[in-house]
């Protein structure tokens, strides 16, 4: 994860057991609760917000648990089982919430001293005891709920345990925690993008319809509101930026990037010159404004201008400061593509970057794709400085000015894109894969070898996967991230209700 880039989520928790056990049991409900109070710290090291009730063994306590829960607006709720518990005080416990619900199936100890066990001992282990029938009453009265099995994890011995329940290396309860803490990141990209505010400015480029978004359903299935902005909103703030606000933005981009020389391979691709810099440090200037008057998480910009005209200069300005808004957790998206400024904002929120990208190339000899951009890039997943060079135009756009060009580093790598069904409904499409060393094109744009294969020498069909990803029917932008993420973007799509395609080396999903 990024430095300082942490999703967070606020998470209702709250453990079962049965009122009838504590006078038959002494000292069962105490080690049952020490279980529950092990798991709220073991959520609070995830990084979540915890709201912790403790146990709920009857019906009032479930009722009164589930006004907690609504009353403190959770993103999540936690149903931690401790032993046998009956389904109907957990429905009670999130019905009024209406929030997801995840089940954690946790057991203390790896394998029961049967021998020596006695009833209240398997009580204290018989978790996996009730998951079954609360399963059965959660889908019965439409609680939408996941579940996570495995072990505790507990560092050391409980006091009075019979069996050994120091579990916390044991695979199973690495496991578990990972997958749980794969749900907390889901809970809090869910919870980010329902308070989400994504500016849209100018248009989408004319004529490429798989981006055209209706801005309705971004705030029905998402919950995000699209903030509608013109080029007089970026132009009046411009023109107010100071001296000392240009100044400063300089110094951020002197810090970040490199500057290059003229390249004599292509004549398009110059130094950056005096004049353009001074205006993109100004643009990025005005910028910062912009996303601080409208309280942006991101953007999706583009604007086509005509004969040199203001807005056109403004258009052509935008790269490096939106490169450096998209550093800051507000990522910007070109060619007004709304719907991969989504895709990247989740990324981002998963500290894994998320960098405006298509397809540039299919690469048959060394079996890889060429992914990049002319428009901004995330500086903070670069392989090395990101370099600022001056272009006499943008292809296919208005304008000249400078851009960015720097390829993604070597690594595990995630790409994410967002589409839309004949039917309106929104599709995530994912692919996990490498990025590779090797020679790309110096053109002032982003461009990185990627290949989705299991490994990074794995043997990459790129016929095969391109196949298949069209087959899909994506958009042709994506956001480009590091690291591996179908886990948490599968729970993602879980939890926001909306499909998710992983496509895979050998066509498979």
């Amino acid at each position: 994860m990024m430095e300082g880039r942490r999703v967070r989520c606020r998470v209702g928790l709250f453990s079962i057991g049965l009122a009838a056990y504590w006078p038959q049991f002494p000292g069962l409900r105490e080690r049952l609760a020490g279980y529950g109070a092990f798991v709220g710290e073991g959520l609070r090291g995830l990084g979540a917000e915890v709201i912790d009730v403790g146990m709920v063994d009857d019906q009032p306590a479930a009722a009164r648990a589930a006004e907690r829960f609504a009353r403190e607006d959770v993103d999540l709720i936690v149903c931690y089982v401790t032993t046998y518990a009956t389904s109907s005080q957990v429905v009670a416990a999130v019905g009024r919430a209406r929030r997801p619900v995840l089940v954690l199936n946790l057991q203390p100890t790896a394998q029961l001293a049967y021998a020596a066990t006695g009833t209240g001992e398997w009580l204290a282990n018989c978790q996996a005891c009730c998951v079954p029938e609360i399963a059965a009453a959660f889908a019965r009265c439409g609680i939408a709920f996941q579940t996570v099995t495995g072990l505790l994890g507990l560092p050391q011995q409980t006091p009075g345990a019979v069996a050994d329940e120091v579990t916390a290396d044991h695979p199973a309860a690495r496991r578990a925690w990972v997958e749980i803490g794969e749900w907390l990141a889901a809970a809090g990209v869910e919870r980010a993008l329902a308070r989400g505010r994504i500016g849209f400015l100018g248009h989408t480029y004319p004529g490429m319809l798989d981006l055209y978004s209706d801005f309705t359903q971004h705030t029905g299935q998402f919950g995000l509101h699209v903030e509608v902005l013109e080029m007089d909103d970026l132009d009046a703030r411009v023109a107010a930026a100071t001296a000392r606000e240009a100044r400063a933005k300089e110094e951020e981009t002197l810090a970040l990037f490199a500057l290059s020389g003229d390249d004599p391979r292509d004549p398009l691709v110059k130094g950056p010159d005096a004049e353009a810099l001074d205006w993109a440090y100004r643009v990025a200037a005005g910028l910062d404004r912009l996303a601080a008057d409208f309280a942006l998480d991101g953007l999706a910009y583009y604007h086509r201008g005509l004969d040199d005209s203001r807005y056109e200069r403004l258009g052509a300005g935008l790269i490096l400061g939106c490169s450096l808004l998209t550093a800051r957790g507000i990522p910007c998206s070109g060619e007004g593509d709304l719907k991969n400024c989504v895709a990247m904002k989740v990324l981002d929120l998963l500290g894994a970057g998320g960098s405006f990208t298509e397809l540039y190339a299919l690469d048959y000899s060394e079996g890889f794709v060429l992914m990049g951009h002319d428009g901004p890039f995330h500086p903070a997943i670069a392989a090395g400085r990101p370099t600022l060079r001056g272009l006499g135009l943008y292809h296919g756009k208005r304008g000249a000015g400078i851009a960015v060009e720097a390829r993604v580093r070597e690594g595990p790598v995630t790409i994410l894109g967002l589409t839309q069904t004949r039917d309106g409904r929104f599709k995530w499409l994912a692919a996990e894969g490498w990025s590779l060393p090797g020679e790309t094109l110096r053109i002032g744009n982003t461009n990185s070898r990627l290949r989705f294969t299991g490994g990074p020498d794995d043997a990459f069909d790129v016929a095969a996967w391109m196949t298949r990803w069209a087959e899909e029917a994506p958009t042709h932008h994506v956001a480009l991230g590091v690291g591996h993420r179908l886990g948490t973007l599968a729970k993602i799509g879980r939890l926001g209700g909306i499909e998710i395609v992983a496509v895979g080396a050998a066509g498979g999903a």
